[in-house]
């Protein structure tokens, strides 16, 4: 197959961490072609879309974890068998538009996951979806809804609606001096609106991520933070250590993996703490690489045994 990967530049991938480096190993060790680009090199013109890419071939180097060919520029709909759309967010404007451009190829191109979907339910908005296994939450720019929800819960957590990797992540209990100018800068700053949630102490114990594959539960890490920190996400310095599947990930995974499938979210990674759901990772999921070290799981070659048969089959 020829592949195209819309991507953050891949000179500057951690190749012991990066899901999208793990993903074109695995495409390119099975003898597939692989093109990247950016998002902001992608164009619609006059009923085509097409790329302006780079042949890349991946290796295990960490200064240079990508060698190029010249660049070329691809016709999207005729040049190629599956596009990924791996940009990491934040899911802006220009985040949008290109799930835009990219539905344009259905029924053409394989693109994955399917962008009308990732548009339309990016991650902290597709739980809403299942109110029975997410933490009671907020999603407001009302100040006096959030005072209240506080009130209630008087141990909150709140973050940007469209936010990525743990930035912008606040932990308000209700005596914290901090609570109006916080809201201030936020409020100021954008205006979009905030996600608040109870608080989850089992968070202490972990932020569990789950892949998932057509929406089958393939494996999990647990991601824990580091002492004084509520954030687990490894961006900001939280640990990945090996997990198993519980018998609530599952019934989780059960539950949400239905609409995975309806929505052709192939490749999707959630996060669960406790028993609650509290993040659908659809635009650009991680932690293969750290899986495949803790318990041998390939989720790499889970996913393209999948996407194979999938274009076998058009």
């Amino acid at each position: 197959m020829r592949i195209a990967i819309q991507m953050d530049p891949l000179e500057e991938v951690n190749i012991n961490a990066d899901t999208t480096f793990a993903l074109a190993e695995e495409a390119q060790a099975r003898g597939h072609k692989l093109f990247v680009y950016g998002p902001q090199h992608l164009s619609f013109d006059t009923g085509r879309l097409l790329a302006r890419a780079r042949p890349a071939t991946v290796q295990r180097v960490k200064e240079t974890p990508g060698v190029f060919g010249d660049e070329t520029v691809l016709d999207l709909a005729d040049d190629i068998d599956v596009v990924l759309m791996r940009q990491d967010p934040p899911f802006d404007m220009s985040y949008i538009t290109a799930c835009h451009l990219l539905e344009l190829l259905k029924g053409q191109t394989l693109v994955l996951n399917d962008p009308e979907f990732v548009r339309s339910g990016p991650e902290k908005l597709f739980p809403l979806l299942f109110p029975e296994i997410i933490p009671d939450t907020l999603i407001s720019r009302d100040l006096k809804a959030i005072e209240a929800f506080r009130d209630h819960h008087r141990d909150i957590i709140i973050k940007p609606l469209y936010g990525n990797g743990g930035a912008g992540v606040f932990r308000m209990k209700e005596d914290d001096s901090n609570f109006s100018s916080l809201m201030e800068m936020f409020l100021e700053r954008t205006r979009e609106p905030l996600i608040a949630q109870a608080f989850l102490p089992a968070v202490s114990n972990g932020d569990k991520r789950v892949i998932l594959v057509n929406g089958e539960a393939v494996g999990a890490i647990n991601r824990r933070p580091k002492k004084g920190e509520t954030r687990s996400n490894m961006h900001v310095g939280g640990t990945a250590e090996p997990t198993e599947l519980s018998d609530i990930d599952r019934r989780i995974c059960d539950i949400i993996g239905p609409e995975l499938r309806r929505r052709d979210q192939l490749f999707v990674g959630i996060d669960v703490i406790g028993d609650k759901l509290t993040e659908v990772n659809v635009t650009s999921p991680t932690g293969i690489q750290e899986l495949k070290r803790f318990s041998g799981i390939d989720a790499a070659a889970i996913f393209w045994d999948c996407v194979q048969d999938r274009v076998a089959k058009s």
